[in-house]
């Protein structure tokens, strides 16, 4: 993810300060790295997005935040001391630092009341709010002595802003040959060493010098010649006339952006800088958010997969073992029938057996009788048969979590999207798989299903959760629409919606089969078993998990999932057509 770099801030203080003066409406903190300033002017309201994001930070226009309750305490101090003053100048504390001092005051004229100090430094950004007197008020982020004696940030100790950075500061004034010498003092890549050499400077503001010089990243600084020296100086000079004359071009490119153009370059459209800022960053938290969340909840299900497994494997050893009690009980009836041949001091009794009329050899303890084993015996057989009692409605039911599990593990490989994952993560929640986050939010909206079209006309619907298989089947379906599902391979629910008296040709049958087949845990196979049958013969049982159903007279066909790909997928945009 390309950090906010200075020439960006640069940038943004430009296009923040012609919208000044605005008036501080109300402050709402997205999540625990995101701020929303709502601000007035004369024409309209925006909302000033302020983030401390490890990898995000960034100051842009963004759309408004969602209307749930804000629960943050930093958010509420802010909203107390700044709620309905003017912010009257953004500007950078320094011209080479990412630091961007807000200022609030009670009208423009006035003096200033409040400076939001808002530090864009990758993992260690803060937003920092300090009264006229110097002294910290609140902040995102404290940090105590011990987490760093150079540059502690506590409620009512003085702001002290970052250390100055130690090198050089690019100038339009340098010659070539010292800008030259400056760079190639130390011998190594030339990409690091104009990193090392200057400040204000970032990885990819230096790799799109290099690309608009045709010079290679790889190349080290004895390796350019002096064309290739010149055609960089060229470049590094028009960067920095470029924010001198505040000169900006947001424009995207293949790895990011950029805001100034590349020299003699014409820009036919250029994208509004607060526009791209929020489509990038938008995109690129949510799709790291979606890699976590996947993540996480695929960890959490498979930990606890594994351990569903170890009980049913328990629990199938114990009844193994407690088959044995049958056995136990034709070994005792032997002895007893046949007690009056043991003799004081045996340890074995062979008798012949009642089934097979062969001889059979009963070991015997010592000190025992023959009718104290037989007695023995009969215990064991009432304790193991109590066992296999009590054990198989526990197999039965922990059978039934690993496949509820499983059903889980396929919705989360067919899940892209964070709406997706929210509405698992809400359902583990609820199953009590996962704990509550101490700032979470149930998702409020839920996802569309999927949708099809059958070669007749006919639309099939498909559940992408185990809710929405439940709503799906339970709600949505009228007793008319047939239920399809792949045949004991965790997968969705699949509805052929039919109008009554309609009856689907063999085409959409096995159209809506090899849907059922592709959304299904078995999708890379060539064919998969699919059971079919009216939906009113789908029931769920009492107490099952979500998603869980069973059925009867029920039709099996071979579902293709490769078939697909010659279907078209319509999202359904307006659930409330489905009841």
């Amino acid at each position: 993810m390309q950090p906010v770099d200075l020439t960006t801030l640069r940038a943004i203080c430009t296009s923040l300060q012609g919208t000044l003066p605005a008036r501080l409406e109300t402050v709402y903190q997205r999540d625990r790295h995101t701020l929303a300033l709502a601000l007035r002017t004369l024409k309209q309201q925006y909302w000033l997005t302020l983030s401390w994001h490890p990898q995000a930070a960034r100051i842009c226009f963004e759309p408004p935040p969602p209307r749930q309750p804000d629960t943050f305490t930093f958010s509420q101090q802010l909203h107390h001391q700044l709620s309905r003053l003017a912010l009257v100048k953004i500007d950078l504390l320094h011209d080479w630092e990412r630091v961007v001092d807000l200022q609030f005051a009670q009208r423009p004229q006035d003096p200033i009341q409040w400076h939001l100090y808002v530090e864009i430094m990758g993992k260690y950004s803060n937003v920092i709010l300090v009264n006229t007197a110097g002294e910290i008020i609140t902040a995102a982020h404290q940090v105590s002595a011990h987490q760093s004696r150079l540059r502690p940030i506590l409620t009512g100790a003085p702001y002290v802003p970052p250390p100055p950075l130690t090198a050089a500061i690019p100038t339009v004034e340098d010659s070539f040959e010292h800008w030259q010498s400056q760079v190639s003092l130390i011998p190594g890549a030339v990409r690091q060493q104009l990193l090392k050499a200057y400040r204000g400077l970032s990885p990819a503001l230096v790799q799109h010098l290099l690309e608009d010089a045709g010079i290679h990243h790889t190349l080290h600084t004895h390796e350019l010649t002096a064309q290739q020296w010149h055609h960089l100086f060229e470049h590094w000079q028009h960067w920095l006339e470029c924010l001198q004359q505040q000169r900006f071009v947001p424009q995207v490119t293949p790895r990011g952006y950029r805001v100034t153009p590349a020299l003699n370059q014409t820009v036919a459209h250029a994208v509004p800088l607060h526009e791209l800022l929020a489509t990038y960053y938008g995109q690129a938290l949510a799709q790291q958010e979606t890699q976590q969340l996947q993540q996480q909840l695929r960890q959490t299900v498979q930990q606890h997969r594994q351990k569903v497994l170890a009980k049913v494997q328990e629990f199938q050893r114990r009844l193994a073992e407690a088959t044995e009690g049958d056995r136990h009980r034709y070994v005792a009836d032997l002895l007893m029938a046949y007690g009056y041949l043991w003799q004081p001091g045996m340890q074995s009794l062979t008798v012949t057996d009642f089934e097979t009329n062969t001889p059979i050899t009963i070991p015997l303890s010592p000190e025992k009788t023959a009718i104290q084993t037989a007695q023995d015996l009969y215990k064991q057989h009432q304790k193991l048969k109590r066992a296999q009692q009590h054990l198989t409605p526990l197999l039965a039911a922990a059978q039934a979590e690993l496949a509820y599990l499983d059903q889980v593990q396929t919705t989360l490989d067919a899940a892209h999207t964070l709406d997706l994952l929210d509405e698992i993560r809400d359902e583990l929640i609820q199953q009590g798989y996962l704990k509550c986050p101490t700032y979470y939010r149930p998702p409020q909206t839920p996802s569309p299903y999927l949708r099809y079209t059958t070669p007749s006309g006919y639309t099939v619907f498909v559940g992408r959760n185990n809710r929405q298989n439940d709503d799906l089947t339970l709600r949505v379906a009228s007793p008319y629409d047939w239920w399809f599902h792949s045949q004991e391979i965790p997968g969705s629910h699949v509805i052929l919606r039919l109008e009554a008296g309609d009856l689907p040709s063999e085409k959409d049958i096995q159209a809506a089969a090899d849907i059922a087949a592709y959304h299904s845990q078995a999708r890379e196979s060539a064919q998969v078993p699919v059971v079919y049958t009216l939906r009113k013969h789908v029931q769920k049982p009492k107490g099952a998990s979500p998603g869980m159903v069973i059925y009867d007279q029920a039709t099996v066909v071979w579902g293709v999932p490769h078939h697909l790909s010659s279907s078209t997928v319509v999202k359904d945009r307006d659930r409330d057509i489905l009841g």
